[in-house]
């Protein structure tokens, strides 16, 4: 148990940020198991914009510090060949 007042803060802060980390990440999940199913249904117009709305959260979360940028950027990149993909057997 933690004694020091600026101890207590500390493991205020933690649960307040891990709070947010946990809330970002699963924003995340969900925007890419939206595209992952546009993807599934054959459906490219709605392939497209759920790609966009992933990569663009990711960035978002990327910019506050919840996951690395070159992890972002390996997301990124992992969801546009999935794209890429889908949009070449046209």
């Amino acid at each position: 148990m933690a004694h020091s007042l600026s101890s207590k803060k500390r493991i205020r802060q933690n649960v307040k940020r891990r709070a947010l980390n946990k809330a970002r990440k699963t924003q995340i999940k969900l925007k890419v198991r939206s595209f992952t199913e546009a993807v599934a249904s054959g459906d490219k117009a709605k392939a497209i914009e759920a790609c966009k709305a992933a990569i663009k959260k990711v960035d978002q979360v990327a910019a506050k510090g919840t996951i690395h940028k070159n992890t972002a950027s390996r997301r990124k990149s992992r969801l546009q060949k999935k794209l890429n993909a889908v949009l070449a057997k046209a």
